[in-house]
């Protein structure tokens, strides 16, 4: 699943995911299992809100690989166009 994030269109951060969950933009969220609730949990909210599936099996460090950045993410969504 995390390869979609190397091809497709994303979005990384948890400012920029919770503005696609509200734009109707985001298909699939990924959360990073080691990130701080703090950050998730409000993200985990508003997917359920918006019916957004989720994914939860990667680490931060993952996570950041998966979307082309040298930090870990927390969070990061495939959007549409």
């Amino acid at each position: 699943m995390l390869t979609e994030l190397s091809t497709k269109c994303k979005v990384t951060g948890a400012k920029q995911v919770k503005r696609a969950l509200e734009a109707g933009r985001a298909l699939r969220v990924f959360l990073a299992q080691d990130a701080d609730p703090r950050v998730t949990e409000p993200i985990e909210a508003l997917c359920g809100e918006k019916g957004v599936e989720m994914e939860r099996d990667c680490s931060m460090e993952e996570l950041g690989r998966a979307c082309g950045i040298s930090v870990g993410a927390a969070v990061a969504a495939l959007v549409r166009e």
